[in-house]
């Protein structure tokens, strides 16, 4: 898996549009020259712009009918083939982004559109064009030392540990689209599509890290939502399948379904069940992976979080299960109470 390294990239030029709603018409003001940088701010703000990508799950262009249709595309690849016209491309980028601004919770805010240098894409160094939106600025104090004391003021900015809304676009493998980081600190709310769907046109590039992070998300949703609809588990059992599923990935360098299926899942219903479960998963969701692929650990990483091995007893107790299920006995009393039966040697 290639790994971004920003550790010597470049800020080469900048240009500040402000974005309004277009919906509340607050209109678009668009800078004819580039920004001024001080000396001293220019790594604060590479730190700014860049600090909040996480370098795993890469993105390329888009577009339903052809990829020339999508209009950022096209922009970045202008750039890219002449940067002396940066400015009139990054005031198309904002009007764009302008256009697509029609939720009303959509918040007006500062857009940057950077030029970069010197990015290392495992090896292969090549420019990149940022284009970050800031939204939420913030009160901060300033303390000014004087003669006989202090003058104490305050003052609104943005934070500098990360953007509100961004994506670095790297000039590499062009004719897929290029390959793109994406953060938005708002993407769990509706207004937030716009961003990727509508003003960006990008789709998840189908490498180790989504193809993994993709398989283990439909696993974990037929174990807790579609095994107990065809086959009577308890809550025990679902919980040894996850932990079964999430030890296969953090133990194997490469995925293989069949093996997959009878090492974790084996029962041949089970592995029925789960097999016509993931063909509609994908067809619904509209994703695609392999029965084989190189499993990625930062994947594996993250998914794993969301597998749950904490079984809920009414509010009285939590038993978490991290091994063997046969250790754990399930039954019932003669007046009707459940019971657990737990089995173990040590103590601590």
């Amino acid at each position: 898996m290639i790994t971004p390294d920003f550790t010597n990239i470049e800020l080469d030029k900048l240009v500040t549009h402000h974005i309004g709603n277009k919906l509340l018409e607050e209109g678009v003001l668009l800078s004819e020259e580039v920004t001024e940088i001080g000396p001293s701010t220019r790594d604060y703000l590479i730190k700014y712009f860049l600090a909040a990508f996480k370098p795993e799950e890469f993105y390329c262009f888009s577009h339903a009918v052809n990829i020339s249709m999508n209009e950022i595309f096209t922009i970045v690849q202008s750039i890219f083939t002449d940067p002396s016209n940066f400015i009139e491309e990054s005031q198309q980028i904002a009007r764009l982004l302008y256009e697509h601004s029609t939720h009303p919770k959509i918040k007006q805010g500062e857009l940057n559109i950077a030029l970069f240098s010197d990015a290392d894409m495992g090896g292969e160094i090549v420019d990149a064009i940022g284009i970050f939106k800031s939204e939420n600025d913030v009160p901060f104090i300033k303390m000014k030392g004087q003669s006989s004391g202090y003058s104490i003021k305050h003052d609104f900015g943005f934070e500098i540990k990360g953007i509100d809304k961004g994506c670095i676009i790297f000039n590499s493998q062009q004719k897929t689209g290029y390959r793109l980081l994406i953060v938005d600190n708002t993407n769990r709310s509706a207004e937030a599509v716009y961003w990727k769907d509508d003003f960006l046109q990008v789709t998840p590039v189908s490498d180790e890290y989504y193809q993994t992070n993709q398989f283990m998300g439909a696993t974990k949703n037929f174990v807790v939502k579609k095994l107990s609809e065809e086959f009577e588990v308890s809550k025990a059992d679902k919980i040894d399948l996850l932990n079964r599923s999430v030890e296969y990935f953090k133990s194997h360098g490469n995925f293989d379904q069949t093996q997959f299926e009878n090492e974790v899942l084996q029962d041949d219903g089970i592995i029925n069940s789960f097999r016509t479960y993931n063909d509609n998963w994908q067809s619904e969701n509209n994703i695609g992976y392999s029965e084989s692929f190189e499993i990625s650990p930062q994947a594996v990483k993250k998914q794993a979080r969301a597998f749950k091995s904490v079984l809920k007893l009414d509010k009285n107790f939590h038993i978490y299960i991290h091994g063997d299920k046969d250790l754990i006995e399930r039954g019932t009393e003669s007046d009707g109470r459940k019971y657990y039966k737990i089995y173990y040697q040590t103590e601590s």
